[in-house]
């Protein structure tokens, strides 16, 4: 069983900061990729900032500049540190990983619960 547990999230006054942190825990052999995703009610939920499988990163065009992702691989855990916080960043912010379980199980994708990231102005 594996799960992605966030945490971080919460009220924050524009211009400020945040750091959201995301464990992924239970039976892992490897994970490919791994990182954050956005969505606000009746949008398509949104990439933020991803490692890829080939450990390079990737950050939407809107949060370049102002989010750094990374990871601390002897944890499973990677972080997301965002400045420079817009009214526009409040969505709920979702912990994503393909990994595989076992070597013998196939990459899965899997997600955290969600946490509220809400930008007042």
């Amino acid at each position: 069983q594996v799960q992605l547990v966030e945490s971080g999230g919460g009220l924050v006054q524009a211009g400020g900061s945040l750091r959201l942190s995301c464990a992924a825990s239970g039976s892992i052999f490897s994970i490919n990729a791994m990182g954050w995703y956005r969505q606000v009610p009746g949008n398509q939920r949104e990439l933020v900032a991803a490692f890829t499988s080939d450990g390079s990163t990737n950050y939407a065009d809107s949060v370049k500049g102002r989010a750094t992702i990374s990871r601390d691989g002897a944890k499973n855990t990677v972080y997301l540190q965002m400045n420079s916080l817009k009214p526009e960043d409040t969505a709920v912010y979702y912990c994503n990983a393909d990994l595989q379980s076992s070597w013998y199980v196939p990459t899965t994708t899997y997600w955290g619960q969600g946490t509220q990231v809400t930008v007042s102005s």
